[in-house]
Protein backbone atom coordinates (compact mmCIF):
# COMPACT_ATOMS: atom_id res chain seq x y z
CA UNK A 1 0.00 0.00 0.00
CA UNK A 2 3.02 2.35 0.43
CA UNK A 3 3.95 2.07 -2.82
CA UNK A 4 0.53 2.79 -4.01
CA UNK A 5 0.71 5.62 -2.37
CA UNK A 6 3.84 6.60 -3.30
CA UNK A 7 2.75 6.48 -6.71
CA UNK A 8 -0.31 8.57 -5.89
CA UNK A 9 2.11 11.34 -4.75
CA UNK A 10 4.22 11.41 -7.68
CA UNK A 11 1.23 11.68 -10.09
CA UNK A 12 0.07 15.36 -10.26
CA UNK A 13 -0.02 15.49 -13.90
CA UNK A 14 -1.10 12.70 -15.85
CA UNK A 15 0.89 11.39 -18.57
CA UNK A 16 -0.42 11.02 -21.65
CA UNK A 17 1.11 8.02 -23.71
CA UNK A 18 0.87 7.58 -27.65
CA UNK A 19 1.91 4.40 -29.68
CA UNK A 20 2.04 0.77 -28.81
CA UNK A 21 4.82 1.61 -26.63
CA UNK A 22 3.33 3.82 -24.46
CA UNK A 23 6.27 6.03 -24.47
CA UNK A 24 5.45 8.89 -22.26
CA UNK A 25 4.95 12.64 -23.70
CA UNK A 26 3.77 15.90 -22.37
CA UNK A 27 0.67 17.04 -21.44
CA UNK A 28 -2.31 16.74 -18.79
CA UNK A 29 -4.62 14.28 -18.73
CA UNK A 30 -7.90 14.96 -16.22
CA UNK A 31 -8.35 12.40 -14.07
CA UNK A 32 -10.66 11.67 -11.11
CA UNK A 33 -10.30 10.03 -7.91
CA UNK A 34 -6.73 10.87 -6.98
CA UNK A 35 -5.14 10.23 -10.21
CA UNK A 36 -6.04 6.77 -10.72
CA UNK A 37 -6.83 7.02 -14.69
CA UNK A 38 -4.51 7.60 -17.28
CA UNK A 39 -5.15 7.36 -21.04
CA UNK A 40 -3.43 7.42 -24.69
CA UNK A 41 -5.41 11.13 -25.21
CA UNK A 42 -6.96 13.70 -22.84
CA UNK A 43 -9.93 13.71 -25.57
CA UNK A 44 -10.17 9.90 -24.83
CA UNK A 45 -10.72 10.26 -21.03
CA UNK A 46 -13.05 13.12 -21.28
CA UNK A 47 -15.11 10.94 -23.77
CA UNK A 48 -15.43 7.89 -21.21
CA UNK A 49 -15.04 9.69 -18.54
CA UNK A 50 -19.20 8.83 -17.15
CA UNK A 51 -18.30 5.06 -17.99
CA UNK A 52 -15.17 4.48 -16.04
CA UNK A 53 -15.03 4.69 -12.75
CA UNK A 54 -12.83 3.69 -9.46
CA UNK A 55 -13.58 5.01 -6.22
CA UNK A 56 -10.58 4.23 -3.51
CA UNK A 57 -11.38 3.20 0.16
CA UNK A 58 -15.10 2.47 -0.95
CA UNK A 59 -14.57 -0.29 1.80
CA UNK A 60 -12.60 -0.57 5.20
CA UNK A 61 -10.08 -3.50 6.01
CA UNK A 62 -13.03 -4.87 8.93
CA UNK A 63 -15.51 -4.98 5.82
CA UNK A 64 -13.01 -6.39 3.73
CA UNK A 65 -12.31 -9.16 6.46
CA UNK A 66 -15.82 -9.77 6.63
CA UNK A 67 -16.18 -10.90 2.77
CA UNK A 68 -13.22 -13.27 3.36
CA UNK A 69 -14.52 -14.73 6.11
CA UNK A 70 -17.40 -15.89 3.99
CA UNK A 71 -15.35 -16.59 0.90
CA UNK A 72 -11.98 -18.21 1.69
CA UNK A 73 -13.80 -21.38 2.92
CA UNK A 74 -15.53 -22.09 -0.42
CA UNK A 75 -12.42 -20.66 -2.27
CA UNK A 76 -9.88 -23.44 -0.17
CA UNK A 77 -12.05 -26.60 -1.80
CA UNK A 78 -10.91 -25.22 -4.96
CA UNK A 79 -7.58 -25.46 -6.79
CA UNK A 80 -5.75 -22.68 -9.15
CA UNK A 81 -6.28 -23.46 -12.62
CA UNK A 82 -3.82 -22.35 -15.25
CA UNK A 83 -6.60 -22.15 -18.27
CA UNK A 84 -9.90 -21.66 -18.66
CA UNK A 85 -12.62 -21.95 -21.30
CA UNK A 86 -12.43 -19.73 -23.73
CA UNK A 87 -8.59 -18.73 -22.56
CA UNK A 88 -9.12 -15.46 -21.03
CA UNK A 89 -7.63 -16.16 -17.39
CA UNK A 90 -4.59 -17.43 -15.97
CA UNK A 91 -3.79 -18.58 -12.38
CA UNK A 92 -7.82 -18.47 -11.14
CA UNK A 93 -10.22 -19.43 -8.90
CA UNK A 94 -13.64 -18.45 -9.23
CA UNK A 95 -17.25 -18.96 -7.42
CA UNK A 96 -20.58 -17.54 -7.52
CA UNK A 97 -22.87 -16.56 -4.65
CA UNK A 98 -26.17 -15.97 -3.97
CA UNK A 99 -26.62 -15.77 -0.08
CA UNK A 100 -24.50 -13.41 2.15
CA UNK A 101 -24.56 -12.44 5.80
CA UNK A 102 -26.04 -9.22 7.08
CA UNK A 103 -22.77 -7.75 6.83
CA UNK A 104 -21.38 -8.39 3.43
CA UNK A 105 -24.63 -7.84 1.94
CA UNK A 106 -24.57 -4.47 3.05
CA UNK A 107 -21.68 -3.79 1.65
CA UNK A 108 -23.03 -5.46 -1.85
CA UNK A 109 -26.38 -2.88 -1.53
CA UNK A 110 -24.13 0.04 -1.06
CA UNK A 111 -22.26 -1.30 -4.28
CA UNK A 112 -25.58 -1.86 -6.02
CA UNK A 113 -26.75 1.85 -5.12
CA UNK A 114 -23.57 3.56 -6.48
CA UNK A 115 -23.04 1.30 -9.78
CA UNK A 116 -26.66 0.89 -11.33
CA UNK A 117 -29.13 2.51 -12.18
CA UNK A 118 -32.51 1.96 -9.86
CA UNK A 119 -34.75 0.33 -12.29
CA UNK A 120 -32.20 -2.10 -13.80
CA UNK A 121 -32.55 -5.98 -13.42
CA UNK A 122 -28.91 -7.48 -11.40
CA UNK A 123 -27.68 -10.73 -11.83
CA UNK A 124 -28.48 -12.89 -8.45
CA UNK A 125 -25.33 -14.71 -8.22
CA UNK A 126 -22.43 -12.26 -7.52
CA UNK A 127 -19.30 -13.72 -9.21
CA UNK A 128 -16.33 -13.59 -7.25
CA UNK A 129 -12.39 -14.28 -8.94
CA UNK A 130 -9.64 -15.13 -6.95
CA UNK A 131 -6.64 -14.29 -8.79
CA UNK A 132 -2.76 -16.36 -7.77
CA UNK A 133 0.21 -13.82 -7.27
CA UNK A 134 0.95 -15.38 -10.93
CA UNK A 135 -2.57 -15.40 -12.23
CA UNK A 136 -3.71 -12.43 -14.44
CA UNK A 137 -6.43 -11.84 -17.03
CA UNK A 138 -6.07 -11.87 -20.67
CA UNK A 139 -7.63 -9.12 -23.03
CA UNK A 140 -11.03 -9.93 -23.79
CA UNK A 141 -14.71 -8.41 -23.96
CA UNK A 142 -17.38 -10.38 -21.63
CA UNK A 143 -20.09 -11.80 -23.74
CA UNK A 144 -23.34 -10.04 -23.55
CA UNK A 145 -24.95 -13.42 -23.58
CA UNK A 146 -23.74 -13.40 -19.75
CA UNK A 147 -23.59 -9.83 -18.24
CA UNK A 148 -25.20 -6.69 -19.51
CA UNK A 149 -24.05 -2.62 -19.72
CA UNK A 150 -22.26 -2.94 -16.51
CA UNK A 151 -20.16 -4.61 -14.13
CA UNK A 152 -18.93 -3.38 -10.69
CA UNK A 153 -15.98 -4.98 -8.83
CA UNK A 154 -14.90 -4.71 -5.69
CA UNK A 155 -10.63 -5.40 -5.12
CA UNK A 156 -9.32 -7.51 -2.28
CA UNK A 157 -6.24 -8.27 -1.10
CA UNK A 158 -3.99 -6.25 -3.72
CA UNK A 159 -3.19 -3.46 -6.03
CA UNK A 160 -3.69 -3.93 -9.82
CA UNK A 161 -3.54 -2.40 -13.01
CA UNK A 162 -6.62 -2.76 -15.21
CA UNK A 163 -5.87 -1.96 -18.89
CA UNK A 164 -8.84 -0.94 -21.54
CA UNK A 165 -7.88 -1.49 -25.35
CA UNK A 166 -10.35 -0.53 -27.91
CA UNK A 167 -11.43 -3.90 -29.79
CA UNK A 168 -10.82 -1.70 -33.59
CA UNK A 169 -7.93 0.88 -32.44
CA UNK A 170 -5.54 -0.33 -30.09
CA UNK A 171 -3.72 3.15 -30.60
CA UNK A 172 -7.06 4.44 -27.94
CA UNK A 173 -6.35 2.93 -24.48
CA UNK A 174 -6.83 3.32 -20.42
CA UNK A 175 -4.87 2.30 -17.49
CA UNK A 176 -7.09 2.29 -14.74
CA UNK A 177 -5.21 2.22 -11.20
CA UNK A 178 -7.37 -0.53 -8.50
CA UNK A 179 -6.48 0.43 -5.22
CA UNK A 180 -6.89 -2.62 -2.83
CA UNK A 181 -10.30 -1.98 -1.50
CA UNK A 182 -11.32 0.00 -4.03
CA UNK A 183 -14.48 -0.23 -6.12
CA UNK A 184 -14.42 0.06 -10.08
CA UNK A 185 -17.17 0.53 -12.52
CA UNK A 186 -16.98 0.02 -15.85
CA UNK A 187 -20.69 1.04 -18.55
CA UNK A 188 -21.65 1.23 -22.00
CA UNK A 189 -19.06 1.85 -24.35
CA UNK A 190 -16.24 0.75 -22.35
CA UNK A 191 -18.23 -2.34 -21.41
CA UNK A 192 -18.75 -3.54 -25.44
CA UNK A 193 -16.12 -1.63 -27.24
CA UNK A 194 -13.12 -2.05 -25.25
CA UNK A 195 -10.89 -5.32 -23.86
CA UNK A 196 -10.35 -5.64 -20.53
CA UNK A 197 -7.67 -7.25 -18.64
CA UNK A 198 -5.50 -7.61 -15.18
CA UNK A 199 -1.78 -7.35 -15.88
CA UNK A 200 0.24 -9.56 -14.42
CA UNK A 201 3.27 -8.79 -12.17
CA UNK A 202 6.08 -8.90 -14.20
CA UNK A 203 4.31 -6.19 -16.42
CA UNK A 204 2.11 -4.56 -13.70
CA UNK A 205 3.06 -0.86 -13.83
CA UNK A 206 0.72 2.31 -13.86
CA UNK A 207 1.99 5.61 -15.33
CA UNK A 208 5.92 4.78 -15.16
CA UNK A 209 5.70 3.14 -11.81
CA UNK A 210 5.84 -0.33 -10.55
CA UNK A 211 2.36 -1.60 -9.07
CA UNK A 212 3.21 -5.24 -7.13
CA UNK A 213 0.60 -7.71 -8.05
CA UNK A 214 -0.04 -10.23 -4.82
CA UNK A 215 -3.22 -12.97 -4.63
CA UNK A 216 -6.38 -10.40 -5.37
CA UNK A 217 -9.77 -11.03 -4.85
CA UNK A 218 -12.53 -9.29 -7.09
CA UNK A 219 -16.37 -9.28 -5.89
CA UNK A 220 -17.78 -8.44 -9.25
CA UNK A 221 -22.09 -7.44 -9.35
CA UNK A 222 -23.44 -7.58 -13.14
CA UNK A 223 -27.11 -6.35 -14.03
CA UNK A 224 -29.02 -8.46 -16.22
CA UNK A 225 -27.83 -9.60 -20.51
CA UNK A 226 -30.29 -7.20 -22.36
CA UNK A 227 -29.56 -4.21 -19.95
CA UNK A 228 -27.32 -2.60 -22.58
CA UNK A 229 -27.19 0.59 -25.22
CA UNK A 230 -28.20 0.27 -28.75
CA UNK A 231 -24.79 -0.07 -30.59
CA UNK A 232 -23.81 -2.52 -32.03
CA UNK A 233 -22.44 -5.15 -29.29
CA UNK A 234 -20.08 -8.65 -29.47
CA UNK A 235 -22.23 -12.09 -29.08
CA UNK A 236 -18.94 -13.77 -27.95
CA UNK A 237 -16.26 -13.25 -25.51
CA UNK A 238 -13.21 -12.13 -27.64
CA UNK A 239 -9.52 -12.44 -26.21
Amino acid sequence: MKVLLEVAKRIHRAAVYSGGRRRVSSGPVPLRDDCLIVGSSRELVQRLGSQVEVRTGFITEEEERALLLELEPGLRKKRYEFDHWDDAIHGYRETERVSWGAACEEILNRVRSIAFPEDSPLLGPVHVLDLDKTGYIKPHIDSVKFCGSTIAGLSLLSDSVMRLVKDNATNEWLDLLLPRHSLYILRDQVRYEFTHEILKDEESVFNGHKVPRLRRISVICRNVPGQRPHQRCSDVTRN
